[in-house]
């Protein structure tokens, strides 16, 4: 069973991954309108992968006992500048993610809920992944600057994107189940 502490900790990351994937979401519709399809394809995975982190949290919620918890949520900004306006903001999410994510290990290790630590851990390292992915694509920009036939190039780029379900092996998240 999940402490209180946990469990409210677990239910807000929930609902901080459902809004990262409507922030996605949002970002994937301004990149579409501009004509950058590929861009719009990179952030539609990436909403797609945040979702799949919000089911895989509630599944744990409620296989360790618990009750997930689902208030509303907020509605992310629409407003973007241009391409690297975009990467900007999704750094600064990301960055934001994973102090939150840090925060739910060091609350695991605080209550020795070895279980839960060993879950989070998963997001911790996974953090360390998309931060410098977005890292990486905010140092192209910067090469890049306006030159539009670069911008269209790494357009093509990001449109190799595609969504692989990061638990396979997990029935409930769409995978296959394991014996």
């Amino acid at each position: 069973m999940l402490s209180e502490s946990i469990t409210n900790a677990l239910n807000s990351q929930i609902n901080a991954e459902i809004y990262s994937s409507y922030f996605y979401f949002a970002m994937s519709a301004y990149t579409e309108s501009i004509s950058l399809k590929g861009a719009a394809n990179w952030l539609y995975v990436q909403a797609q992968e945040e979702m799949t982190h919000a089911i895989h949290m509630y599944q744990y919620v409620l296989d360790r006992g618990a009750a997930p918890s689902l208030p509303a949520i907020q509605a992310p900004d629409a407003e973007f500048s241009d391409l690297g306006d975009v990467f900007n903001k999704v750094l600064a999410h990301e960055q934001m993610v994973t102090e939150r994510i840090n925060n739910i290990a060091t609350l695991a290790m605080q209550e020795n809920d070895h279980a839960t630590y060993q879950f989070i851990m998963w997001y911790v390292n996974e953090q360390v992944e998309e931060e410098s992915n977005v890292s990486e694509l905010l140092s192209k920009l910067k090469m890049i600057d306006n030159n539009r036939g670069l911008i269209l190039n790494l357009d093509q780029e990001l449109a190799a994107r595609v969504f692989a379900n990061p638990f396979p092996n997990d029935a409930k998240l769409g995978g296959r189940a394991t014996a």
